[in-house]
């Protein structure tokens, strides 16, 4: 296995950020350029390992993740406390790290260890805030393609990307011609739609209107807790469909309303549904969790996307430009936030690139969230197409 990369204090340097006790880090170009303009200077980018590489690190696999996932996406010697796809990823699983040397990187932006919104800005040794440069998908690419190349991997077997990190994925493919030679896109997309802008429009809307956000200006006393529960709430109600809300949930009551966070005892309209109490327990767990400053700058990067900006408005021919050898685009049929239409897109495209590239629409009831928790359909998918690669 290759040794740590420029490998930086395991000591946040914000104390607004979450980093998990294993994550390593790589330290990117100083300056490294933006896409919108504007550069960062130290800048780091967090991520884990698990497996062997081979000697010519032929058996390398990129994972990239969603907004708000860590770099720890499985357990670890260094780490044993459960990654956010452990179900999927480890000896003998789906993603299999008997065979792969399995890369996952935190993305650009985070608050989970790579530089972000509310890391310190080494000019002034304040959090950047609002001072951190507009952030694209293509920055987020550029810098996992970083670690890439500083790992010393030539070419990926394959990079795998899933919500978010499917765009990154398509981005890090255009801009790196030949840094993989398979793609595996997991309910992710060539561009952002009017209904998933619309949604993450509301949730930055949420956490502005907050008085506490106060312009990116909030600390841990000040924090924008509201903002943040209800962007979060926003997320949850399209990360799964109404068909699992009904079953999980139906109609069934709570023994006596709970008041809202904030609305004090007498409440008039407080939580009486369970499905009401299960929105307000995901979203205080998270509140605390995430930095509301990195949430915005990810999640309006999500709605920039577009890989017809580098086709004359094409998607299908923005995706036809990107080489790779195979592909396989997944989703699930519930999914309401990437509809499983975009990752039939993105088969389309890059078979037309000439990829054999395949498409699986699959029968979850789980929504967008499915790749996560419905690993009985996913994860034969995944390790069928990587079976197909060769050693």
């Amino acid at each position: 296995m290759p040794l740590p990369v420029n490998s930086g204090s395991m000591t946040p340097t914000s104390t607004h950020e979450f980093v998990p006790p294993a994550t390593r880090f790589h330290a990117l170009p100083s300056p490294f350029p933006m896409k919108r303009g504007g550069e960062l200077h130290g800048a780091r980018i967090a991520y884990e390992t698990w497996g062997e590489a081979d000697e010519a690190h032929g058996n390398a696999v990129l994972i990239l993740t969603g907004l708000s996932p860590d770099a720890h996406a499985a357990s670890s010697a260094a780490d044993p406390s459960p990654g956010w796809w452990e179900a999927m990823l480890g000896p003998g699983k789906f993603i299999d790290t008997d065979r792969w040397f399995v890369v996952c990187v935190n993305p650009l932006g985070s608050c989970k260890g790579s530089t972000g919104p509310a890391s310190l800005d080494p000019a002034t040794g304040r959090p950047y805030r609002l001072a951190f440069p507009e952030l694209s998908i293509e920055d987020i690419a550029d810098a996992a393609a970083e670690v890439v190349r500083g790992l010393g991997i030539e070419r990926l077997a394959c990079v795998i990307g899933n919500s978010m990190g499917g765009m990154t994925a398509l981005a890090l493919l255009q801009r790196h011609p030949g840094i993989a030679r398979a793609h595996v896109n997991i309910s992710g997309s060539a561009r952002a739609l009017p209904f998933s802008i619309a949604v993450r429009s509301l949730q930055r809307e949420a956490i502005r209107l907050d008085p506490n956000w106060n312009n990116g200006e909030y600390d841990e006393v000040t924090w924008p807790e509201s903002g943040m529960r209800i962007a979060r709430k926003l997320g949850v109600i399209t990360y799964r469909s109404a068909l699992e809300w009904d079953g999980r949930f139906g109609r069934v009551r709570l023994e006596e309303a709970i008041p809202l966070a904030g609305s004090g005892e007498d409440d008039p309209f407080g939580l009486e549904f369970q499905v009401e109490s299960y929105l307000e327990g995901h979203a205080r767990r998270f509140v605390r969790r995430y930095d509301p400053n990195c949430y915005l700058y990810l999640s309006r990067s999500m709605d920039w996307f577009d890989l017809a900006d580098h086709a004359g408005g094409d998607v299908l021919a923005g995706l036809a430009r990107i080489k790779v050898e195979r592909a396989l685009a997944i989703g699930a049929n519930t999914d309401i936030l990437f509809p499983v239409e975009q990752q039939q897109q993105i088969a389309e495209g890059l078979a037309r690139g000439g990829a054999r590239a395949q498409f699986l629409g699959l029968d979850s009831p789980q929504g967008h969230d499915a790749f996560l928790v419905d690993l009985g359909r996913f994860g034969p998918a995944v390790r069928g197409f990587l079976d197909l690669l060769p050693p």
